[in-house]
């Protein structure tokens, strides 16, 4: 049984959170208007959605918080992630957590105007993910080993060796910056090299397995 929805500015359980505002582009305070909870079960973890308004802007949104447990026996609602508008997309569970932990930080640096560092955490993911593929010590030989085991193919190659100049440009000292555009461009690039690498590939290996490697003749 759900619990009932809650309404009003004076909840006591959640009168403000903290959620990224697709309009101020950051993580902002925001008043929660409304909540409910979904109790989990043996096979699911307790979910709350909440409608939130931002409190710079006034953008209305809906966020979804996960219940968390610590290493120290702490517990309660995570900050949500946002669902709507433009949901802030989760990270599949495939990525390990040595890469998907440098895309999260991206993802906090972009969302706080923190650009060359979200490029530089950008470049830190890919060259995780080389070094989990090939055991290359650098993005830039990582890359070139990837591409020549057809790990990636030239397009993804090409969006790499973009990623990782950007990546050099805010991990060294010089005059050359890193915008706005340009950080959302390579977080893009990030996160479709890892979803392709760990999880398109993966599926379609599962596909031609399911299916004898057989395919129809092109054309047809």
């Amino acid at each position: 049984m759900y619990a009932p929805l809650t309404r009003g500015r004076a909840m006591p359980a959640y009168p403000t959170t903290f959620i990224p505002c697709p309009h101020c582009r950051s993580r902002v305070q925001a008043s929660v208007l409304a909540e409910r909870e979904y109790p989990g079960d043996m096979d699911t973890i307790m979910t709350k959605n909440v409608f939130v308004e931002c409190s710079q802007c006034t953008t209305v949104m809906v966020g979804l918080a996960t219940w968390e447990e610590d290493e120290e026996g702490g517990q309660g609602y995570g900050y949500p992630v946002r669902q709507w508008p433009f949901p802030d997309a989760q990270l599949h569970s495939n990525i390990p957590s040595s890469v998907r932990l440098s895309l999260e930080e991206a993802k906090r640096c972009f969302a706080n105007d923190a650009f060359m560092a979200c490029a530089v955490m950008c470049g830190r993911a890919i060259e995780g993910l080389s070094k989990d593929k090939t055991k290359a010590r650098y993005l830039g030989e990582g890359l070139k080993k990837m591409k020549a085991a057809k790990i990636i193919d030239d397009k993804l190659f090409e969006w790499g060796e973009a990623l990782r100049n950007e990546r050099n440009i805010g991990a060294h000292a010089g005059e050359d910056t890193v915008s706005y555009q340009t950080a959302n461009d390579v977080l893009d690039f990030s996160l479709a090299i890892a979803e392709y690498v760990y999880v398109l590939d993966e599926k379609f290996k599962s596909y031609k397995a399911r299916k004898g490697k057989v395919f129809p003749p092109q054309g047809k």
